[in-house]
């Protein structure tokens, strides 16, 4: 790998801690949902939502490299994510992921091969890929 760009962060206190990238531009505290028999504190969020948020964003990143390459707009897309814990036969943790694709002003098989393939581009799924379970969706 040629590296391009390296993110630092420090996390003090694990669920229910505190974590914040070296340079301030992510600074959260965090606590274990009510659903998983935690606090929730208000105003606080969880490594599953900070997933979400990157996976999001890298992925339509990854779309609008894949149209560009091709030459064709993606001009008001957009990617909901839905990232999912839960116990794994067997003892741990494990995630799910669900991408839903917006690609308006496309055919649904252009759009669809066009999130395929940015499937196949995206730091995220290449580094999820055979890991967990990533479901694609896309609409038109």
């Amino acid at each position: 790998m040629k590296p391009l760009f390296t993110a630092h962060a420090l996390a003090t206190g694990g669920r229910n801690g505190h974590s914040e990238a070296s340079d301030k531009s992510v600074v959260v505290d965090l606590s274990i949902p009510k659903e998983m028999g935690g606090p929730g504190k208000p105003g606080t969020t969880t490594p599953e939502h900070l997933f979400a948020v990157g996976y999001a964003a890298c992925f339509g990143s990854a779309l609008e490299f894949v149209a560009r390459q091709k030459k064709i707009s993606v001009e008001g897309f957009s990617i909901t994510s839905h990232v999912t814990i839960g116990a794994k036969d067997g003892g741990g943790f494990q995630l799910a992921v669900e991408l839903e694709a917006y690609v308006p002003g496309h055919a649904q098989s252009d759009a669809a091969a066009l999130v395929a393939e940015a499937h196949m581009v995206c730091p995220y799924s290449n580094a999820t890929r055979g890991n967990i379970e990533v479901k694609l969706t896309t609409r038109v």
